[in-house]
């Protein structure tokens, strides 16, 4: 499928689109390069954004709605070390580990985040606890990770967060660093994960989740867990999941602005959504968004390199990417 300079693909029209259940997830904008990007590890990744999308397609494809739907895609991402979430988060310039993630329904537009989290083992099912379970929105450090404890949440010691790969990538920062020399890497820079669906009934939904950037200070929070930024679900517009340099999502409110520019300049889903990816890419804010409309559109512009994502609909073909190239396609349920 062709892409524009935006990273927007040639979605079906929205005349094409069906207007059942969807489901698109990103794996983070901020790929490997191509040099660095084998046969093998390509294939791992499309593997592992097929089980993202497998987890929440089961909800969708049995009736479910689609804040359980985003919640099981996202903790897919969380379990996998090779996206940037959970097990596989980044470290930070003092070698610790901090999470944060945020789900938000389009219903009411109830929300719930958590921030600079170490321990539970799918931080997405604690920003889903404090929505459904606590009076606020947002809960953070030593309070949240209390929160979590009381709520039962499954933990995991540090070890199994630990991955060689994101180790070095910290040390290797840290080195450029010390040289004077700018981390261009954006696999480094930033990644995230994220699920965003429209259910049979019509309901919407988001969800992110991150490790952060490698070597960012300590107590840095990005935009996946502020609503607005980098998490947004209303019925009446859309529902957008981030990833990228999240200073400039937050700055720019991009996951509302995408939802503005729907309800008050009357844009389509892809028009709004490549529209403010491209104007974060003028002004420094690499990365891109996975989003979904209210009749069931899709839109996934990037303005970056690449960025790990994929959809299904309920027709039950599976379509990945990584880079501009077509997507790959499988019927869902296939090996």
């Amino acid at each position: 499928m062709p892409r524009d300079e935006t990273g927007q693909t040639d979605l079906p029209s929205a005349a094409q689109q069906q207007r059942g259940y969807a489901l698109a997830v990103h794996g983070g904008a901020g790929t490997l390069r191509r040099g660095d990007m084998t046969d093998e590890r390509e294939a791992l990744y499309h593997a592992g954004l097929r089980r993202a999308l497998a987890a929440g397609q089961m909800v969708l494809a049995d009736g479910g709605g689609a804040l359980d739907a985003v919640t099981a895609a996202v903790c897919a991402f969380e379990d996998d070390p090779l996206f940037n979430a959970g097990r596989g988060a980044v470290f930070t310039r003092s070698g610790t580990q901090e999470m944060d993630a945020a789900v938000m329904e389009g219903h009411g537009r109830r929300a719930g985040a958590v921030a600079g989290i170490f321990g539970p083992r799918n931080p997405i099912l604690a920003a889903r606890a404090v929505m459904e379970t606590s009076p606020h929105v947002l809960l953070a450090g030593e309070g949240a990770m209390a929160f979590c404890r009381a709520a039962g949440l499954a933990l995991a010691k540090p070890e199994y967060f630990f991955t060689e790969a994101r180790w070095q990538a910290l040390q290797q920062t840290l080195a450029q660093e010390a040289a004077g020399q700018a981390d261009t890497d954006e696999a480094r820079r930033h990644g995230t994960v994220g699920a965003v669906a429209r259910d049979g009934a019509g309901n919407l939904a988001a969800a992110t989740s991150t490790g952060g950037m490698t070597g960012k200070f300590p107590g840095r929070v990005g935009d996946s867990p502020a609503i607005g930024a980098g998490t947004y679900a209303d019925n009446a517009t859309c529902a957008v999941s981030a990833t990228g340099h999240g200073e400039f999502f937050i700055r720019y409110a991009a996951a509302h602005e995408i939802a503005a520019r729907i309800a008050h300049a009357g844009l389509s889903l892809s028009e709004a959504a490549a529209a403010v990816v491209a104007e974060l890419g003028r002004v420094g804010g690499s990365g891109g968004v996975a989003a979904v409309g209210h009749n069931g559109d899709v839109a996934l512009p990037f303005n970056c390199s690449g960025m790990y994502r994929g959809f299904v609909k309920d027709d039950g073909i599976v379509y990945t990417a990584i880079y501009d190239e077509p997507y790959q396609t499988q019927k869902a349920g296939t090996p």
